[in-house]
């Protein structure tokens, strides 16, 4: 089985450090100092007190690697439209693109029935160039239950958590979506095959949206931002905003949204992705955590004051930050 990670950073790092310790045929796509240490000293994972090393082929060249059983992109979710082109010598009739991103993905309405069947996302596909150069129909969906960070070029440090969700569009389990979770299961991870991927979209969703995106604006971690009251309060207001909308979407929450809340804050003091990335001065995955959820609001005509409100607040501190495009 030929499986390729594209974007091999802190979610790709886990993922193909683990499935490299098995006979998968792995391969990285990774750039920079990251990629320079990966070929010098390995790709190495710290994980449970101890260090995985793997040593795995690794380029920024996908022409290095031909096509693949899998290409499994673990980019930021605003990467991938830039991505999509250079990708295209990873795909062959057959190849399989598994999108383990944060956020709402481009496929979403794919094969959906209803009035908003096939319907492009603007703000996470802008112009529709994803769905037309990759195609919707070669998606597996990827849920991402992780904590993970690249500590230094070469190294990433699990935190905690090890699930995977995969699952079809049309919520079949294919032979496909079986066989790559098998392969997951083999390093170790859950990889579970889902019918209802889209409810677990935004499971995960409904935490990030919130708690990831006040982050910005407060630098504080999800144990802190899920026990102080303030905080908790405008999140809650958030996440029902986004419970009304998946709702009108036909999504079924397996827990309440005190639950979810408890889930995040049970993490303890991990800082979200988002703000690693505003301390480190690289663009954050706003559109696809809340801007596409806002657009998603209007296609249901729910309300959504407080997201508009947080989300208006991040992008004037991303532009501020030279991270974010000008109004």
């Amino acid at each position: 089985m030929k499986i390729c990670i594209y974007g091999a950073g802190a979610i790709g790092g886990h993922i193909g450090a683990l499935l490299a310790q098995t006979d998968a045929d792995v391969s990285l796509i990774a750039r920079g100092a990251h990629l320079d240490a990966i070929r010098r000293d390995g790709l190495r994972l710290r994980t449970g007190g101890e260090e995985i090393v793997a040593k795995v082929a690794a380029d920024d060249d996908p022409g290095s690697f031909g096509p693949q059983d899998y290409v499994i992109v673990t980019l930021k979710a605003h990467q991938l439209a830039g991505a999509a082109a250079a990708m295209q010598p990873l795909l062959g009739p057959e190849t399989a693109v598994v999108t383990a991103m944060n956020g709402i993905p481009f496929w979403y309405f794919y094969g959906l029935d209803g009035p908003h069947a096939d319907a492009r996302i603007e703000a996470v596909d802008p112009g529709g160039v994803i769905w037309n150069t990759i195609g919707p129909e070669r998606v597996i969906g990827c849920v991402v239950y992780t904590a993970l960070e690249v500590a230094e070029p070469g190294i990433v440090v699990h935190e905690s958590g090890d699930r995977y969700s995969l699952g079809e569009p049309d919520g079949t389990k294919s032979d496909r979506a079986l066989a790559l979770g098998r392969a997951m299961c083999a390093a170790g991870l859950k990889a579970p095959v889902k019918t209802n991927i889209r409810d677990e979209i935004w499971l995960k969703l409904w935490g990030n949206l919130s708690f990831n995106l006040i982050s910005v604006l407060t630098h504080a971690n999800l144990e802190q931002m899920a026990g102080e009251p303030g905080t908790r309060a405008i999140a809650r207001a958030m996440m029902v905003e986004a419970q009304s909308i998946a709702e009108a979407l036909g999504v079924r929450f397996a827990v309440d949204v005190d639950r979810r809340m408890d889930m995040s804050k049970a993490v303890g003091p991990h800082r979200p992705s988002t703000l690693q990335d505003l301390e480190r001065g690289r663009p954050m995955e706003i559109d696809a955590l809340l801007t596409s959820v806002q657009e998603m609001g209007r296609f249901t005509a729910m309300p959504t004051p407080t997201i508009d409100m947080v989300l208006t607040l991040v992008q004037q501190r991303a532009r501020n930050a030279g991270l974010y495009p000008a109004a």
